[in-house]
This record gives C-alpha cells, structure tokens and sequence, in this order.
C-alpha cells in the first residue's frame, strides 16, 4: 500500500485480515439443513420450548403446539439453529394452525370439494419412498368453486400426506397434471397459497415438483409466478408423463391418472 505525503511516498506494509476458523456450535452444514450431535440439538430445542412457554404462553401446547420437541426441531433444522429465528417461524406457524382451524380438517369437512377430483393422496409411495399429492390442473375452475374450499382441501392433503412419511422420510412430491389446463383453469393466488403454506408452516417438506405436460397456455403463467417462488422455484421440474412413469413409479404404483 502507498500513501503519499507531500511527493514522498511512503510505504506501509498490508497485512490481509485474518478470520476464525473456529467451528460454531460445532455445526456441520449440509446441502440443505445444519447439522448438530444430538446432544446440542436438545439443547436448543430446550431453549426454544422454555422461551415459548415465557414469552408465548397463550400458544397451544400438545401435537404442533409450542411444546411440540419434534416440531421444534424441525424449525430450528429449518432456521440453521438460530433459536431467535425458528421462535420467529414457529410462533407464525403455530398462530397461523390455529386461526386456519388445522386441527378440525377432517375427510368429512373438505368432502364436497375432493369429490372434484382436482387434488388427491397417491395410495402409494414413489420410487423415493415419498407421499405424493396429485393436482390435477383441469378440475380446477376458481371462478366456480370457493377459494376458502380450496385452501382447506391443500392443507388438508398437505397434512394426509405427511402422516404417511415412512420412518426417516422427511418430505413429499407434488406433481400438477398439466393435460387439459387451459386459461378457465389458471390461479395464481392458489398457486402462491400453496407455496406460501410450504415456506412458512411446512418448511423443507416439499422435496420436489413435477409439472406434467404443460401446455403453451401456462408457460406465461409460469414466468409470472416464478419469481414469487423465490427459493421454490428451483424445486419444479418440467416433464413428460413417460418421464413419470419411467423415474418415479413402479407399474404397480403408478397413479391411474397416468396409466396408458
């Protein structure tokens, strides 16, 4: 480095700053979540359960309520461990649970809107051992059918299909079937409600998105979209309904939706 002094230079050695190396918490971060040993994990989770119960009494406790461990986990997994940030996330979820009334989703409730046909639970795994939660895009008419339906009709399928989770599974495949989707059919607030509820009260369940055979007509749609996604968008995956059949279904599992 040289600073001048009237119009003599003078010569300052630079020495380039130095950073710890020093691990934090011992973390260590994968592709996707930060990883602790289980003893700090509990930790952690410890901390956030007492916080709750302090600065959040009013919370519900029990199955997803304040003092739900594995639910906490889980958002801390989602926020890196930073305990301020999954109370932040939490707290939202668990208010958000309450006010959408989750708890009283039954078959019964959303009955008349399944019967549609437009959204469903595959009976069966995938080749990835994941639930699979089915759209199918032309069944869908949000200028004839309640909105309010529909959002509990997706978060009533969201939590189906996460009860069939098989043990060390953590996350679902949405696929939308495009065939057929024309503009009566398009919804962007649905789409936005849909990735919304899994950014915010179902973090990292979503493992991956399958669009199938869409059409000319929704690729606008799509660009408009998008960018909304943020993050999500990177989780969608354009295909053909042979690249289904071939990569993510056994014949026997196959849904009927596309079998020859």
């Amino acid at each position: 480095m040289v600073l001048r002094l009237g119009c003599n230079p003078l010569r300052i050695p630079f020495t380039p700053p130095t950073f710890s190396t020093k691990p934090i918490r011992n973390c260590k971060f994968s592709v996707q979540n930060c990883i602790l040993a289980p003893n700090e994990s509990h930790k952690l989770v410890m901390e956030v359960k007492e916080k709750l119960e302090r600065d959040h009494h009013s919370l519900p406790v029990g199955r997803n309520g304040r003092d739900d461990e594995d639910m906490i986990l889980w958002f801390l997994k989602d926020r890196k461990f930073s305990v301020e940030d999954a109370i932040a996330k939490l707290t939202k979820a668990i208010k958000w649970r309450e006010e959408f009334g989750v708890s009283e989703l039954s078959e019964e409730s959303v009955k008349s809107i399944a019967e549609t046909g437009k959204a469903y639970v595959h009976d069966f795994l995938d080749v990835n051992d994941r639930p699979v939660l089915i759209v199918v895009a032309c069944k869908h008419f949000p200028a004839m059918q309640d909105p309010i339906e529909d959002e509990k009709l997706c978060v009533f399928l969201i939590e189906k299909a996460l009860s069939k989770l098989p043990a060390g599974k953590e996350d679902i495949l949405g696929i939308f079937d495009l065939r057929g989707f024309g503009t009566e059919n398009a919804d962007l607030n649905y789409l936005t409600f849909l990735f919304d509820v899994f950014y915010y009260y179902y973090p990292k369940r979503l493992g991956q998105v399958l669009f199938v055979d869409a059409p000319f007509v929704f690729k606008p749609i799509w660009q408009l979209t998008k960018p909304l996604l943020k993050s999500y968008a990177s989780m969608v995956r354009f295909c053909s309904v042979e690249t289904v059949k071939k990569e993510y279904f056994t014949e026997a599992t196959l849904p009927a939706e596309f079998k020859d």
